[in-house]
């Protein structure tokens, strides 16, 4: 298969950088690759076009994600979505100076760095003339970028017409290169899509999910499932299909944006995946991670996490959803249990009935469920920030003032994070300045302390900032006079000097250097 791309070469850009790229880097920067996974009769699923990229191992997790389990009972055309781990065998490429492009992404649209998306369009329909009964296919979409609607949107396209028309669906057309002065023009164009206008498709996000959809069969719960994801806890989603537990983890995954959670998620998660044992152990406590299971076979091996969320077939929005109590995980016997949270968990914040009102009055009301999405999505964005303003003002003031920043010393250092003295902040400026919900705030604050998500989040801030203090740190040394500063000390500090300098400029020119020639390869 190969991507729709144009690009221009200049024929004064860096040799180096075109050396350095690799084949498929520009379509592996949206795309990594494309799998038509099959049944076979002797070897269950399998990959019909044996993508080299991955190991034996990664293509047998790859097969056995791209298929509903059998129990699922998916007739027709199912999407969903699954996530692995990248591995070690990944040659590294120029695709890797792409992550200047998610300096300024929020969080939620940043390229994964150690795992992969399979977007699937799965088809299950009878057929009389194979063996089986059954026509059985997913085509899979293999990217970095957290893109759900967008890719999903793309399979709606591209799936169907691959299944009718097979490969050739997939192909470019034909390639041109139109010279023109110094600039080469290279063009892959599809000839059966150039012959008429194309259709234009408008996507109101590119990554969200429905919220309200997702959550609706435990909506009375969904401040205390925010409370489980932003502290990083163990959650199961159990589901009667993938589609279901994909979008369901992927909604609870999205619930603390703008923060990025930091642990790791299963989509749609199996018994053949290769964290299967790490994950389902009791010898030690269930790690922090998110999975979405189908198979019943999870309902007593996963028995012993902590927090387990059962869904049901989701309802329409005009259907009412009753209020359920949370529920005691030794309740919880088989994947035919009912719909509910079940966990032992006792939430830091008072609950806000404010919301469930709300939305209870939107489905009485048959409020679009675009707008219902709109509430519940608002409410958590709300939630999040009277959660995060404390940390990001406290943070901020870690920061060295500017004019502590010698041009001829080496760039002051952050201030270090001390708990007890941010939590003395919190009497004053606290969440209650923005938030009217009442709990203790301190205990959540405390325990989120200790999880992956702040250690992700400090990182990143602290990482950010130290980046600032070295631009404040070259800016002051640009607009120092050189000469006269020379001319006040010894030959020796004025050679020290110097090589520190060259170090410095060269190390900012040649990343600059390299990474506007490869966006000048890779331009549409």
């Amino acid at each position: 298969t190969y991507p729709f791309t144009s690009s221009f070469r200049g024929e004064s850009g860096p040799k180096k950088t075109e050396a350095l790229l690799l084949p498929w880097d520009r379509f592996s920067t949206w795309l990594h690759c494309i799998c038509v996974v099959g049944f076979d009769l002797e070897l269950g699923q399998a990959d019909e076009n044996n993508p080299n990229s991955f190991s034996l191992f990664q293509k047998t997790s790859i097969c056995y994600l791209s298929f509903p389990d059998s129990n699922s009972g998916c007739l027709g055309d199912t999407q969903f979505c699954f996530r692995f781990r990248q591995g070690s065998n990944r040659k590294p490429s120029l695709g890797c100076f792409l992550e200047t492009t998610d300096r300024d992404a929020p969080p939620c649209l940043k390229r994964e760095q150690g795992h992969y998306y399979g977007y699937v369009y799965f088809r299950q329909v009878r057929d009389k003339s194979l063996k089986r009964g059954y026509f059985q296919k997913s085509l899979v979409l293999i990217s970095k970028l957290p893109y759900v609607t967008f890719f999903h949107s793309l399979l709606k396209i591209m799936a169907p017409e691959y299944f009718e028309k097979q490969e050739p669906c997939l192909e470019a057309g034909q390639s041109e290169n139109l010279p023109y002065l110094s600039v080469c023009l290279y063009l892959s164009v599809c000839l059966s899509l150039s012959l008429y206008l194309p259709v234009s498709i408008v996507l109101p996000t590119i990554h969200e999910v429905d919220l309200f959809r997702c959550f609706y069969p435990v909506f009375f719960h969904i401040q205390m499932l925010w409370e489980l994801v932003l502290l990083g806890e163990a959650l199961v989603v159990m589901a009667p299909s993938p589609a279901e537990s994909s979008d369901t983890v992927l909604a609870l995954v999205s619930c603390i944006s703008p923060l990025r959670y930091c642990s790791d998620f299963r989509p749609y998660f199996t018994i053949h995946d290769s964290e299967f044992k790490e994950y389902t152990t009791r010898t030690q406590a269930p790690p922090s991670v998110i999975l979405g299971v189908t198979n019943p076979f999870f309902a007593k091996t996963l028995q012993h996490w902590p927090h387990i969320i059962r869904i049901g077939d989701m309802k329409q929005a005009g259907e009412m959803a009753k209020q359920m109590k949370v529920k005691k995980l030794k309740n919880l016997k088989t994947l035919d249990s009912k719909p509910g949270v079940y966990t032992a968990y006792k939430p830091y914040l008072n609950k806000d009935e404010d919301i469930i009102k709300q939305l209870q009055k939107g489905v009485q009301q048959k409020r679009p469920s675009a707008a219902q999405n709109a509430i519940i999505r608002r409410y958590f964005l709300e939630l999040t920030q009277s959660f995060m303003i404390p940390l990001e003002r406290y943070v901020a003031s870690l920061m060295p003032l500017q004019k502590s920043i010698s041009p001829w010393k080496s760039p002051p250092q952050l201030r270090p994070f001390i708990q007890q003295d941010f939590m003395k902040t919190l009497e004053k400026a606290g969440p209650q300045l923005t938030s009217r919900l009442k709990g203790d705030w301190i205990g959540l604050y405390r325990h989120f302390l200790k999880s992956s998500n702040f250690d992700g989040w400090f990182r990143n801030r602290r990482r950010e900032m130290t980046q600032k203090l070295e631009a404040l740190h070259l800016e002051a040394l640009c607009e120092e006079d050189l000469q006269q500063r020379v001319q006040k000390h010894s030959e020796v500090e004025t050679v020290d000097l110097v090589l520190k300098l060259k170090d410095k400029l060269v190390q900012t020119l040649y990343i600059c250097d390299v990474v506007d020639s490869y966006f000048n390869i890779i331009k549409l």
